[in-house]
């Protein structure tokens, strides 16, 4: 036990109280930190959506209509009283405390700019509350239930906003061809084999679909091109899915049931395609909507019923959206005067423009998503297999041994080389002499790839190295090779510790400016990119031409219209690792 000061040998001196002042300065530098970051947020939200000139009519409107019933739907899904008590003191104490605090401001002549007391409230009250609460309701069914379905929707409208960009990029009618002769015969074989129970016929599939796709590619100049490219929508996104929610359903049921929900599917989208004109929208949209969000919260829904828990959670989304209909109704009622956000569906949808409110990011949106996917496969590719390599399959001693020693400390020395570094290297390899062009798709993969390539390797050796080798000796004694031993043992175990270091890299990279500006990489442009060796610019990049622009508008509100958008960019990248790692750790536990 630790005294006041004391001494053991071999230790020196052993002192209670410097172990606490290190804790409090540990625990207050945290704090701090923690609290500088919220503010800086705080305030980007504020600026993107143009919420300090909403009146408090405004703000008590969706407080009565949207988060009232919220709070009530997690406390009763919480069903426990201990929250319940909590939850409402703090939400009428936070109250009564913010007002207050506001008023002897406002006494004294002291005001904080952009920051109104509903504003307050919402942030330093609510949202913290909000995420207790939540919490609490995420350990019962009925709130996990509710979560879930909400997820798949918002999900879904991500994954289709993600397929337009795509189909942006590559011509409609070549997807088409890749559809057609090469990923739904896959599909097909991959839905065959789980059917009938070929274990075989699987690894098939992605080999037919590869085919298919180079096949496809000579054959796109012969393509009639379709009256309405909504069917090309239906054909190769609806039937995919429509197979998929049928082997869902077989799974489970029986194939009557199965090829109905392909009927329902493909049915579906193809009626909703048809009856896209009276909701204001195109159809594509509308079958894409249909495809990666309507289906999949269809399928939750069903298994849901199924299991008979947590039903009453199915009415979380339409609580939330009724709420927000209702708060719009009472806001026009009212004639409160809301919010003219920045950021709406214009912003992400146009080109940049000197005109403020015309100004929007979608060819950084799409040139960052095309990159950071490059970035994604050529890092985890390069960076697992140098780990495994190194870890594996290299001698410790004799030359090959110094060999890997020297490389091992160049990979760590590498990772702390300044990104500029990085740039240079672009520029002078792969834009001098290798003449790829200045800020290209593939200059700006490649380099970034660097970048992050040395913590990609050294995240996954030590990944690797946390395998026991107890594991690996198992493997060996019932005859498995090396490579067998690896594939089988070594990656499934160290893939969840792996994809972890990928996703920080990758964090770090989307938010790379100095390898993009030396590289040649445009700070605007004006049309998203098609091809690889097209010129390309990041939403780093935008946001920094827009920062140190001369107009207040586009320094406050466009700027945080696109930290937002960059935000949230990273956050769903985050998110779909994040699930894809937990489920490697799921498979095996």
């Amino acid at each position: 036990m630790a005294t006041e000061s004391r001494t053991a040998d071999g230790f020196g001196d052993v002192s209670k109280i410097k172990g606490l002042v290190f804790e409090a300065l540990s625990l207050t530098a945290s704090v701090i930190g923690i609290l500088a970051l919220a503010v800086l947020l705080v305030y980007v939200t504020i600026d993107a959506f143009d919420l300090a000139s909403a009146s408090e009519g405004w703000f008590l409107s969706y407080f009565l209509t949207l988060v009232v019933p919220i709070f009530a739907f997690l406390l009763y899904s919480a069903d426990d009283r201990r929250v319940t008590k909590l939850t409402l003191a703090g939400l009428g104490g936070g109250m009564v405390a913010v007002f207050g605090a506001f008023q002897v401001l406002s006494a004294v002549g002291v005001s904080v700019p952009r920051l109104s007391w509903p504003l307050a409230y919402m942030f330093i009250v609510a949202v913290p509350i909000g995420s207790y609460t939540a919490y609490a309701g995420l350990q019962r069914p009925l709130g996990a239930v509710g979560i879930g379905l909400l997820g798949r929707i918002v999900g879904g409208m991500g994954v289709a906003v993600a397929i337009t960009a795509l189909f942006v990029l590559v011509d409609v009618y070549q997807w088409f061809l890749a559809y057609s002769v090469g990923v739904l015969p896959a599909v097909g074989i991959y839905a065959t084999a789980k059917l009938r129970g070929y274990g075989r016929l699987v690894y098939l599939a992605p080999v037919v679909g590869i085919g298919g796709i180079l096949a496809s590619w000579p054959l796109r100049g012969v393509l009639v091109v379709f009256p309405s490219t909504w069917l090309i929508y239906v054909w190769t996104l609806a039937v995919p899915v429509g197979v998929a929610a049928a082997v869902l359903v077989a799974r489970r049921r029986s194939t009557t049931a199965a090829a109905l929900a392909f009927v329902l599917s493909v049915g579906g989208a193809a009626a909703a395609g048809f009856g896209a004109g009276t909701l204001g929208v195109g159809p594509n949209g509308v079958v894409l909507l249909f495809v990666t969000a309507a289906v999949p919260a269809g399928l939750y829904a069903d298994r849901t019923v199924q299991q008979r828990r947590g039903q009453g959670g199915l009415l979380l989304p339409v609580l939330i959206g009724g709420g927000i209909v209702a708060g719009t109704l009472l806001v026009d009622s009212w004639g409160v005067a809301g919010p003219d956000p920045w950021l709406d569906a214009s912003f992400v949808t146009s080109a940049p423009s000197p005109i403020a409110t015309e100004a929007g990011l979608y060819p950084a949106i799409v040139g960052s998503i095309f990159v950071i996917s490059m970035v994604a496969m050529l890092s985890f590719a390069l960076g697992v297999g140098t780990a495994v390599f190194l870890e594996d399959y290299t001698s410790d001693t004799g030359a090959v041994g110094a060999v890997t020693r020297l490389i091992q400390v160049n990979i760590s020395n590498l990772a702390g080389v300044p990104s500029v570094v990085y740039g240079l290297l672009g520029l002078g390899l792969f834009v001098n002499l290798l003449g790829l062009g200045f800020g290209t798709v593939v200059v700006a993969s490649i380099t970034l790839s660097l970048l992050i390539l040395p913590i990609v390797v050294i995240s996954a050796q030590e990944a690797i190295r946390s395998v026991p080798d107890d594991m690996r000796q198992a493997s060996y004694g019932m005859g498995a090779t090396r490579w067998q031993t690896t594939k089988n043992v070594v990656l499934p175990e160290a893939m969840p510790g792996i994809l972890t270091g990928t996703i920080l890299s990758l964090g770090r990279a989307i938010g790379e400016t100095a390898p993009l500006i030396m590289i040649g990489a445009p700070t605007t442009n004006f049309s998203p990119p098609t091809a690889l060796f097209d010129r390309v610019s990041a939403m780093p990049m935008q946001i920094y031409a827009w920062s140190s622009s001369a107009k207040p508008e586009f320094q406050y509100g466009v700027m945080a219209a696109g930290v937002v958008v960059l935000l949230v960019v990273l956050i769903g990248m985050n998110a779909t690792a994040i699930l894809i790692r937990n489920r490697f750790e799921r498979s095996d536990g």
